[in-house]
């Protein structure tokens, strides 16, 4: 390799061999070459042997012009002392970026592993990451402090998203924020999960993690109270009366988004699938028989748990989705034009009528609670059957695991149906009483 002595001058009346690439060592500063490839680009470039090892290292330090020579120097001097000291700069590079890595950042490598996660697992950390953590996600996940961690949740518990949010646009919606605990914790354990990532797969230059200490270490003991769970649910006696308020709401509905958000609500609670299951549906996974009302169903292709398994489709559920407007170019179900994924992600809106006629502040999951408790406790079937049709996995049954087909479930069409006459039973109650009818229900027979 040819040596030259590198000053402007000289770098400039050198010429790229058309043939292959060269390597000019230069006179003057010890480790410092200029590489100049057949294509015309010029590049400083340092090399030398940490002590105690026996292989050259040869680092990039930068384009010519970019860089200026004196810098260059500079540069390939730095590496120098680091080689005389014993240091790699490549694992010093390496923990400078490791360093600076933002909790984005994080967040993309964690979901990119090669074990993959279910999409709506990833859908649900990309969820907190965006809209809990929205400000910190461009800052290194070093510059989080466990001060902000607390601060952070128990902004959650007291005003929820929206109190994380006052700036932004809410709608019509004006009333004062209400408390998310379940949002305040939920976004701490994603936050812990991204960040035990981070401290394994990253270390300081000196070899130390990350962390000296977990910014959410310790947090479960100030975990926020939930209340039970088993308790959040339409109360019986208001069923009937949250079916004719979306109904009604419904009708009034000013934009395909609100009527969207209002149908997912009402086909939740039909069905007991979970939001993103609903929410997530499209078009080619529906199958409506008109003539025979009991062989239509609909398929969830992506579960918490299990394999694919096609449910029944009750009349009032497949009555709801064929009054639903087939959006051209976009295949899902609850579509909407507002939303980058093309559907509906969370029924806000619809959710807080629920809750202000349940009397308590409810969620998509808590229509899950109320669906259960209604197949269960009023219409008497058996839990069994109740799990699946809510799509449970059912467990530590070996018949039930190794000989029945729980895939499709299209033979419990009959029970989800009880479900769905007793919800509009109870809606046709609710709308006597409210015109003054006196109205005396007749309690349930198994």
């Amino acid at each position: 390799m040819p040596k030259l002595k590198l000053t402007k001058t000289n770098i400039d009346k050198l010429k790229p061999d058309p043939t292959q690439d060269t390597l000019y060592w230069d006179t003057g500063t010890r480790g410092l070459g200029l590489r100049v490839t057949k294509a015309g680009v010029f590049s400083f470039i340092a090399q030398g042997r940490v002590r105690g090892t026996t292989k050259d290292v040869r680092l990039t330090i930068g384009t010519y012009g970019a860089w200026s020579l004196e810098d260059a120097q500079r540069k390939a001097d730095y590496y120098r002392q680091l080689f005389e000291d014993g240091v790699d700069p490549r694992e010093v590079k390496k923990a400078q970026r490791a360093a600076a890595i933002t909790l984005g950042e994080v967040c993309v490598s964690y979901l990119n592993r090669p074990k993959k996660l279910k999409p709506t697992t990833a859908a649900w950390i990309n969820y907190y990451v965006d809209r809990v953590f929205f400000d910190w996600k461009d800052k290194p996940v070093t510059f989080i402090t466990k001060d902000m961690v607390t601060e952070r949740h128990a902004k959650l518990v007291e005003g929820g998203l929206k109190g994380l949010h006052p700036d932004a646009d809410h709608g019509k919606d004006k009333r004062k924020p209400k408390g998310a605990p379940s949002t305040a914790n939920s976004s701490v354990t994603v936050l812990r999960i991204l960040l035990k990532y981070a401290g394994r797969q990253f270390k300081r230059a000196d070899g130390t993690p990350l962390f000296v200490e977990d910014p959410t270490d310790g947090m479960s003991d100030n975990w926020a109270e939930e209340g039970d769970k088993t308790e959040r649910y339409i109360p019986y006696d208001r069923v009937g009366a949250t079916w004719n308020a979306l109904n009604d709401a419904r009708d009034q509905a000013a934009s395909n988004d609100q009527r969207a958000g209002i149908d997912l609500t009402l086909f939740l609670l039909l069905t007991g699938c979970r939001r993103n299951e609903g929410a997530a549906l499209t078009w080619d996974r529906v199958f409506i028989d008109e003539e025979k009302p009991e062989k239509s169903y609909w398929r969830i292709v992506e579960r918490k748990v299990g394999k694919p398994i096609s449910l029944p489709l009750t009349k009032q559920a497949a009555a709801l989705l064929n009054s639903r407007k087939r959006v051209e170019g976009n295949p899902y179900v609850f579509s909407s034009e507002r939303s980058k994924c093309g559907h509906i992600l969370d029924p806000r809106s619809p959710l807080e009528l629920v809750s202000d006629i349940a009397g308590l502040r409810l969620s998509s999951h808590d229509l899950r609670r109320s669906f259960t408790g209604i197949a269960f406790f009023q219409c008497f079937i058996e839990k069994f059957r109740v799990d699946l049709l809510i799509g449970h996995k059912v467990r530590d049954d070996v018949t039930a695991s190794n000989y029945l087909d729980k895939n499709n479930l299209q033979w419990l069409w009959q029970d989800a149906q009880k479900v769905s006459d007793w919800i509009e039973g109870q809606a046709r109650i609710a709308a006597a009483k409210a015109n003054g009818a006196n109205v005396v229900q007749l309690p349930a027979k198994a």
